[in-house]
């Protein structure tokens, strides 16, 4: 073999091995509407229907066109005039939802919405996972991890959703038997959910002042997200509820969180969140890291 052979083999090894050589510099595309759901603006499909809109724009220009990529490093993205991009890390935390408030994130109508609960200018993008009525109270999840939000409302996810209800009237046991068993409901049946009494003290806690003795408490825990579901079981057995908080949502607990107060997850309430049965079906790993901090 030739010198100049091997001195171009040792030059090809030469530059194999120096880890000074810079790496090249690869655009990171990816579908507009993809980047949009990541962003937590919307789900895939909401974002699409933003974008047939007319309502986004890539570096000023309006992208209409489903197949539109982006690339995330260097183009510009607005939704309505606002700037949209790709936080570090998604953020999660969980709101003690007062009554009276819309889930929603702006309300034409001028209502008192949770994201005047929430540091949404801190958080760009950030939105709630599923909705509580405007009536009912409790533990709503927000997050900026749109993967995470489709993962947990599948009807496949079956993530538990813990209730307590003031209903009228004396409920007795065996009269929570047909929401044990799967309730028939106008929109069909329903998965059959935990359900059992709870004592007075648990009420005067939870709703605050005596409990009348013409009503009870009951905890309905569902694996479904249908609109006013749990009002409708309750309802469709002869014991309308009168007032409902959520104090769980999957394994993520309210504990002591003062009405109407945030707080990010841990950093091992968001692992659990993310080993659910749902998310492991659907692969969603447990972050290495971090930040802290339905319809009912």
């Amino acid at each position: 073999m030739t010198s100049s052979w091997w001195a171009t083999q040792r030059m090809m090894i030469l530059i194999m091995h120096n880890n000074d050589t810079p790496t090249p510099n690869i655009p990171h595309t990816m579908r507009l509407q993809r980047f949009l759901a990541r962003a937590g603006v919307a789900s895939r499909r909401g974002s699409e229907d933003l974008m047939t809109a007319g309502r986004v724009t890539v570096n000023g220009v309006v992208a209409t066109e489903l197949g539109t990529k982006v690339d995330t490093d260097h183009d510009h993205v607005e939704v309505d005039g606002i700037p949209v991009s790709l936080a570090d890390s998604p953020v999660y935390l969980m709101l003690n939802k007062p009554a009276g408030y819309v889930t929603t994130m702006s309300d034409p109508q001028g209502r008192a919405c949770v994201a005047d609960l929430i540091p949404r200018a801190e958080y760009p993008g950030i939105f709630p996972v599923g909705r509580l009525d405007r009536d009912t109270t409790g533990l709503l999840l927000f997050t900026t991890d749109g993967d995470l939000s489709n993962t947990l409302l599948h009807p496949s996810g079956h993530v538990e959703k813990t209730y307590i209800a003031q209903v009228d009237g004396r409920v007795r046991d065996r009269d929570l038997e047909p929401l044990r068993t799967g309730i028939m409901l106008d929109d069909g049946p329903c998965i059959p959910a935990r359900a059992r009494l709870l004592r007075e003290d648990v009420a005067r806690r939870v709703f605050g002042g005596p409990q009348s003795a013409r009503t009870s408490c009951v905890e309905v825990i569902i694996r479904e997200g249908r609109k006013n579901q749990v009002k409708r079981m309750l309802g469709a057995i002869g014991h309308p509820v009168l007032r409902l908080h959520r104090p769980q949502f999957g394994p993520l607990e309210l504990g002591n969180l003062a009405e109407g107060s945030w707080r990010m997850l841990s950093e091992s309430e968001v692992q659990a969140l993310k080993a659910t049965p749902a998310t492991r079906a659907t692969g969603i790993a447990a972050p290495a890291h971090s930040k802290k901090g339905s319809h009912a």
